[in-house]
């Protein structure tokens, strides 16, 4: 079977909507894949699928739900379950920008929404997506961290450190799991052009400056940072688990 073949397996990826999510959705299901997508935004979630059905014969569809809320995560795990029988994949991507700002002007308000979706919308689906992966002889899980997981950036220090939580929670995880046939993997993207991106810089930075700085000279499309998180999920990736892949065109080298 080609390494980057999905057919016969189903995604379950959480923050679809827009961005890498969407283009993670896109990407399985052009790989083979049955594909449920779930996040915010129900007009969004209805063209995501109407997409995912015009490409292929392939089954897609959407689920609106927020990471933010146990309950509609473990209702979200059920439904795949009752719809498709197994989960093989799973994408952990939902995410926020929150503020660009110096952390002591930041709040407790704002703490609690950064860390309660990036961090903890985590970990909601893990647990119940291992907890179907367990009943059903394993699977493949990557989190969505992001550069800023793995380095320091000013002006977004709760941002940074949800992320810098994201990929010690995986590789936490991914020790617990190294034996139940279960990987779990984190992607680490650099500037990607997405709205997320251009929210959180507005009226600070330019897009054309982040750009310069990258040694690549760019910014990233969604699509490679989907190439990324479907690598980590295939057989090629077989023997690869806890591990943070920085996907960011050399930014955080050296």
């Amino acid at each position: 079977m080609p390494i980057m073949d999905f057919s016969g397996k189903t995604a379950l990826v959480i923050g679809a909507t827009s961005g890498i999510g969407r283009a993670t959705a896109l990407a399985f299901s052009a790989c083979g894949a049955r594909v449920l997508a779930a996040g915010l935004g129900a007009a969004e979630g209805r063209s995501l699928e109407a997409e995912l059905r015009r490409r292929g014969e392939r089954e897609g569809s959407f689920i609106e739900a927020d990471v933010t809320r146990e309950a509609e995560v473990r209702a979200l795990v059920s439904q795949a379950s009752e719809r498709f029988g197994r989960i093989h994949v799973a994408v952990n991507n939902a995410g926020v920008e929150g503020r660009f700002a110096a952390v002591q002007n930041t709040t407790d308000a704002d703490f609690d929404h950064i860390i309660g979706v990036n961090l903890k919308g985590i970990w909601h689906g893990l647990k119940h997506e291992i907890t179907h992966m367990l009943e059903h002889g394993g699977g493949a899980i990557v989190n969505t961290s992001s550069s800023a997981g793995v380095t320091g950036i000013a002006n977004i220090a709760l941002y940074t450190a949800s992320k810098h939580g994201v990929v010690g929670l995986t590789k936490a995880v991914a020790l617990e799991l190294a034996r139940s046939n279960i990987r779990v993997n984190a992607v680490a993207p650099g500037p990607v052009d997405t709205g997320l991106l251009h929210r959180m810089v507005a009226g600070h930075v330019d897009v054309r400056e982040i750009a310069a700085s990258v040694p690549m000279g760019r910014i990233a499309r969604p699509e490679e940072i989907a190439g990324a998180i479907l690598w980590l999920c295939s057989d090629a990736a077989s023997y690869v688990t806890g591990h943070t892949l920085v996907v960011d065109g050399g930014l955080t080298v050296g």
